[in-house]
């Protein structure tokens, strides 16, 4: 007997948003998804920070400069900005908006003040993820595994992880990285409950009314 053919719906994509303190997983849990999932792109943000060895213009960030930026935020073309450790960083609007309407997610690696915007300005298109440490001194260690800061710096960011850590009931889902394998997991099965929401399913209309049309 020869297997039913999968119904293809319109899907709406989502914004799928990873938060955390530096140092406790996000970029390595966006980078495996990325990796795993075709459905899914990288939000490219820009911003005014200098570029790091090996980064591409347009791949990794898009580069601007501050008067740039300042211009963008003004005229609304961002759908969220924040200053970091004195470069600012935002998200241009076109690009996401036109792979939403496409079917296509987008993951976004940004801090609660990047998330509390995007909230503000599309909220049934996000759904938010916190990662939590297993403890602060693994926080620690994992900044200093990483050795791309310096001491200075690495201090500055542990300084800044209370604060950070404070905003973790805004997120919409919680998360706590002990073991790479089993966040992954759970970032995966967050991410599949949300793309089978009602209201991002615009297609489940037609295809309810055809089958009712069968019978």
């Amino acid at each position: 007997m020869a297997r039913a053919k999968k119904p293809k719906l319109k899907r709406r994509g989502l914004m799928l948003v990873l938060s955390s303190p530096s140092g406790a997983g996000k970029t390595t849990l966006s980078r495996k998804l990325l990796q795993e999932d075709d459905d899914i792109d990288l939000s490219v943000s820009v911003t005014t920070r200098t570029p790091r060895p090996g980064e591409i213009d347009g791949h990794d960030y898009h580069f601007v400069t501050a008067k740039k930026f300042s211009q963008m935020a003004k005229a609304g073309q961002l759908l969220e900005w924040a200053e970091v450790f004195g470069n600012s960083y935002g998200t241009p609007r076109a690009p996401v908006m036109k792979s939403l309407s496409a079917g296509r997610d987008i993951l976004f690696d940004i801090d609660w003040q990047g998330t509390q915007q995007l909230n503000e300005r599309a909220r049934d298109d996000v759904a938010s993820i916190f990662v939590l440490p297993p403890s602060i001194s693994e926080l620690e260690r994992r900044l200093h595994m990483r050795a791309q800061d310096e001491d200075k710096v690495i201090k500055k960011r542990m300084s800044m992880a209370g604060n950070e850590l404070s905003h973790w009931p805004e997120y919409d889902y919680v998360i706590i990285n002990d073991a790479l394998d089993r966040a992954f997991a759970q970032v995966r099965t967050i991410l599949a409950a949300e793309r089978l929401k009602r209201h991002r399913q615009p297609g489940l209309s037609d295809f309810v009314r055809g089958l009712v049309a069968q019978m």
